[in-house]
C-alpha cells in the first residue's frame, strides 16, 4: 500500500507559513528529501513567483535541475514573467499554482491560462464562481487547488463546505490538490490557536467516498472523523482499485514539513519507518 498511498503526496512548501524556512535552507533540505529512502513521496519545492530572483542566486552553478511549483497569488497576469525568470536556470517547473483574482470571470481566467506550457493548478475561489469554474476546467489539462486553512480561522472551510467542493470537483472530473492548514493526518483542533484543522487522510477518504457516490452525510462525517485508529483502518481497508481512484482525485497537498507527515503515517502503521 505504501507506494500507492504516498507517491507524490507531499508538495514541499517549506518556505511558506508556518515553517517559513529561508530559501537556501529549503533547497538544501529538499535535496536531502529527494535523495532519501522516501524520495518517491516528495513532490516539487513550492516557491512564490516573488521569490524567483532570490532562487536564481541560490541555484547558481547547480548541476541537477530543481523541480519547482511556482505560485502566482496575484493571478495569471504573471505567467510570462515567471517563464522569463526561470529561463536558463537549473530548475524544472512542474506546475504553476494560480489564484483567480477577485472580479475576474471564469471565461477571462481560462483565456489567460490558455496555452500555458506547464500544467496549472487553479486556486478555486470560495464564491459563486467555484462550480462554474470547476465545470469549465473539465476536460482541460488543469487541476484544482483548494485552500484548507491559513493564518486565521476564516480561512478554514468547515466540513460541509469542503465536502461540497470535493463533490463538485469529482463530478467535474477534475483532480485536486490542497494547501494550507493540513498540518496533521487526522482532523484536529490546534491547541495554540483553537483552529479546527482538516486532516490530509480525512481528505483522501472523502475523495474516495465521493468517487463512489457516497451521500453528503458520509462525506462530511469522514472529514469530521477524529479517531486516528478508525481513519487508519479505513485507509487499510481500501482495495488497490479504490485507493488508486482516491489518489487520482486527491493528488497531493502542500506541507511546510516533509518529515511530520512521514512520522504520523509511520505512527499510524500505514508506512514503514523511513530510513
Amino acid at each position: 500500500m505504501t507506494d500507492a498511498l504516498t507517491r507524490g503526496l507531499l508538495d514541499d512548501a517549506a518556505v511558506f507559513p508556518p515553517g517559513l524556512a529561508p530559501l537556501p535552507d529549503a533547497v538544501a533540505a529538499h535535496d536531502r528529501h529527494t535523495s532519501s529512502s522516501y524520495a518517491a513521496m516528495v513532490g516539487p519545492l513550492v516557491v512564490a513567483a516573488s521569490g524567483l530572483a532570490e532562487l536564481a542566486e541560490v541555484v547558481a552553478g547547480r548541476e541537477t535541475p530543481l523541480p519547482l511549483t511556482v505560485t502566482l497569488p496575484a493571478g495569471p497576469g504573471g505567467i510570462a514573467d515567471v517563464l522569463k525568470a526561470v529561463d536558463g536556470l537549473p530548475v524544472s517547473v512542474e506546475s504553476l499554482e494560480i489564484a483567480v483574482p477577485q472580479g475576474m470571470s471564469v471565461a477571462e481566467f481560462l483565456s489567460a491560462v490558455d496555452g500555458c506550457p506547464v500544467p496549472v493548478a487553479v486556486e478555486i475561489p470560495r464564491d459563486e464562481r467555484r462550480v462554474p469554474l470547476l465545470q469549465a476546467l473539465s476536460g482541460t489539462p488543469h487541476k484544482a487547488k483548494f485552500r484548507t486553512g491559513g493564518t486565521s480561522a476564516e480561512y478554514y472551510p468547515d466540513e460541509a463546505e469542503l465536502a461540497a467542493a470535493i463533490r463538485a470537483t469529482v463530478e467535474a472530473g477534475v483532480p485536486f490538490k490542497a494547501t494550507a492548514g493540513l498540518h496533521h493526518a487526522i482532523r484536529n483542533t490546534d491547541p495554540a490557536t483553537g483552529f479546527e484543522q482538516h486532516g490530509f487522510l480525512n481528505l483522501l477518504l472523502a475523495a474516495e467516498a465521493v468517487d463512489r457516490d457516497a451521500g453528503d452525510e458520509e462525506v462530511v462525517g469522514l472529514l469530521a472523523e477524529r479517531d486516528a485508529a478508525a481513519v487508519a483502518d479505513r485507509i487499510r481497508a481500501l482495495t488497490p482499485e479504490r485507493l488508486a481512484a482516491a489518489r487520482a482525485r486527491f493528488t497531493s497537498f502542500g506541507t511546510c514539513s516533509i518529515t511530520d507527515p512521514l512520522t504520523e503515517l509511520t505512527d499510524l502503521g500505514l508506512i514503514g519507518a523511513p530510513a
